[in-house]
């Protein structure tokens, strides 16, 4: 069994464990069940943004703990202050050291949109995402067949949120027809953790033009940015380059003042 397999089987555990705790009924008495979606999809493409998706996580499976002391509040906010054009924050515990608090409290601090990343496997945790403030969910194709892609997205959409759909190869890309907002390509494989920025330059032209599409993992130079745009890439999924750094906030910053940079002699 690989990773992504254990920590699928995991999350059915988790799930039927967090619907014993809350209910559903509890979980839509949230304020911010509620409140109007930011949409992740018009952020990232909006003319003269960064289209950068910063990421908030603490740990990952391939590299251990990243940085186990960045303050959620402080470091959302300083993406956004720095130029990202919305936020990522993983939930998941166990693998990733993540949590719902984590997610509402970068809610408290931020307006632009917010991408919950955890493994979705059932309709509860799309609640749980809107709950919490979430704008966005994320949809793995390696790890759900194509129908419970279709099923969530759907669901997804009745809530008003928007769909990522994380893919990583062509059969992925193929398999999965839902209806979705925007198409993560992940250049780094789930079950090896190999990373290859080829990945999103060879799946580019495959993805439908109405689909926003969204580079994820290995981008650590801002010519990479520049590059992937003239493929069509309008967003840019970023969380360990940035987390690496005691102060991600200002690791962003820095990235982002040297992608203006060269925005204006390109």
């Amino acid at each position: 069994m690989n990773i992504l397999d254990e920590i699928i089987c995991y999350k059915a555990i988790e799930v039927a464990e967090r619907k014993a705790l809350r209910s559903t009924w509890q979980l839509e008495q949230s304020a911010h069940f509620q409140a109007p979606v930011v949409s992740l999809k018009e952020s990232v493409s909006r003319e003269g943004a960064t289209g950068i998706i910063a990421e908030f996580k603490r740990k990952s499976p391939s590299k251990g703990v990243i940085n186990a002391s960045a303050p959620v509040k402080q470091t959302t906010q300083g993406y956004r202050e720095a130029g990202a054009s919305a936020l990522s924050v993983l939930t998941d515990a166990p693998y990733f050291g993540g949590s719902s608090e984590d997610l509402m409290a970068a809610r408290s601090v931020n307006h632009i949109p917010i991408l919950r990343k955890d493994f979705m496997v059932d309709e509860y945790q799309i609640v749980e995402a809107k709950s919490m403030g979430a704008d966005a969910i994320l949809l793995i194709a390696a790890a759900l067949p194509p129908k419970k892609i279709q099923q969530l997205a759907a669901f997804a959409h009745s809530l008003k949120l928007e769909v990522v759909l994380e893919v990583h190869s062509e059969q992925e890309l193929e398999a999965s027809s839902a209806a979705v907002d925007l198409i993560g390509v992940n250049n780094r494989d789930l079950k090896t953790f190999t990373t290859d920025l080829g990945i999103s330059r060879k799946l580019a032209a495959r993805i439908p033009k109405d689909v926003v599409k969204v580079s994820e993992s290995g981008i650590e130079d801002p010519n990479t940015i520049l590059e992937l745009r003239k493929d069509g890439y309008t967003g840019f999924l970023m969380g360990q380059n940035f987390m690496q750094h005691e102060k991600p906030e200002a690791a962003c910053r820095q990235f982002i003042t040297a992608l203006r940079k060269l925005e204006l002699i390109n």
